[in-house]
């Protein structure tokens, strides 16, 4: 699966798509849905355009937050959102909650600091437990949290259970710290947890890095779900399968390896660091040779462009008959190195895992980052939220009224 960049999607729309030097004959989507510009405005006084389809609209409705990443929606249909900071290895973290929507003026009333001082809070999650109570999960680099929930809450109503620890090395400990975000996910029943890898590339000395963890909602039945998932950071439970998406290792070059997402399966192993993707097809990385080879490692649902940073994805449902529906939306965050130009986008993903082509495209113009998308929540018909956890922005896209 391979997604146009921008420059070129309108002049090869009606021919291919476009990703890394080669050519996709599957433009259905792209060629339906152009892409013009929207000018959007900040209150820091920042003007630019992003391209999206011309029947949506895109606003920023929530400004002045810092590394905000990753949503939830309460029981009670409240929007929460965490924020890390920075880029650095912190207890700064905020998770916030959003309240009191106007549609008129697109924007929530109140923005509540629900908890503060957290250790790059990455993910949360809630749950209604069988006896009918409430909690809210939290996700740091060091312990999954949770706290009993009420509806309208503006803080939490107990003190946190901890649920696990996980490895909490900091950027520069002599073994590798370099993953510190922890993502959640429940379906099943169960509760899920990624964590990523110590290192680049490297054999792991504890089995759970590169790994997504399985438990009951109150910890207990902890195991090894999957492995060989270097950075899992996506997570989304659908219809009964888990879906993740999956960051590549940066040793191989500027084209290789593909961002990557996967149905994830029950006891699978991805492969990395002996393995690793390139076109949707799984090679071995001569760096780490293993014995069994590459053969066993399961497909791809789907892939990105290398280094694109693949993160937060939401599903769009039949349900909606809209110009999403049947889709995924991912964010794809952008490589670090910016003449590359892969990510800085959002991108269509179809249920069989074939492109869908760009849908938001323009974070990185002329060299220069405007902003990098990192989760997306479902919110209607065409309608979603993302994150840009550069500005400290979340956006709203929905039909053009």
């Amino acid at each position: 699966m391979t997604f146009a960049l921008a420059s070129l999607a309108r002049t090869l729309a009606a021919t291919a798509l476009l990703c890394g030097g080669a050519i996709f004959a599957d433009t259905a989507h792209a060629a339906a849905a152009p892409l013009t510009p929207h000018p959007v405005k900040l209150d820091d006084g920042r003007s630019f355009s992003l391209n999206l389809p011309a029947n949506l609209e895109i606003v920023p409705v929530v400004q002045g937050l810092k590394r905000v990443r990753f949503f939830a929606r309460s029981p009670d249909g409240r929007v929460f959102v965490t924020d890390m900071q920075n880029l650095s290895d912190n207890k700064l973290g905020r998770v916030y909650a959003l309240d009191g929507w106007d549609e008129k003026t697109e924007r929530y009333s109140k923005v509540s600091v629900y908890l503060d001082k957290q250790r790059n809070p990455n993910s949360v999650a809630f749950h209604t437990d069988a006896a009918g109570q409430s909690w809210l999960y939290l996700a740091n680099t060091d312990k999954l949290l949770r706290y009993r929930y009420r509806s309208g809450d503006l803080k939490p109503s107990s003190e946190p259970e901890v649920l696990a620890s996980f490895p909490d090395y900091g950027l520069s400990y002599k073994y590798g710290g370099w993953h510190l975000t922890r993502t959640l996910a429940f379906g099943g029943g169960k509760l899920y947890v990624s964590v990523g890898s110590s290192c680049n590339a490297c054999v792991e000395k504890e089995d759970v890095r590169a790994a997504i963890l399985q438990m009951n909602p109150d910890g207990s039945q902890r195991r090894i779900y999957a492995r060989g998932l270097r950075n899992a950071v996506g997570l989304l439970y659908r219809d009964g399968k888990l879906y993740a998406t999956n960051q590549g290792s940066d040793h191989l070059g500027d084209q290789k390896p593909d961002e990557t997402m996967f149905v994830v399966n029950d006891g699978a192993d991805y492969g990395w660091p002996y393995c690793y993707y390139s076109n949707g097809k799984v090679a071995a990385d001569p760096k780490f040779p293993r014995k069994s080879g590459c053969a066993s490692a399961p497909k791809t649902f789907a892939y990105f462009p290398s280094h694109a940073s693949a993160l937060g994805l939401a599903w769009f449902p039949s349900s909606d008959k809209g110009q999403l529906s049947d889709e995924f939306v991912v964010a794809l965050h952008g490589a670090s190195k910016l003449a590359l130009n892969h990510g800085y986008r959002l991108v269509r993903v179809k249920a069989d895992g074939r492109s869908g082509g760009d849908l938001i495209t323009g974070f990185l113009a002329d060299g220069k980052v405007l902003g990098r998308p990192c989760d997306v929540l479902h919110t209607g018909r065409d309608s979603f939220l993302f994150t840009d956890d550069k500005s400290g922005v979340i956006y709203r896209v929905r039909p053009k009224r």
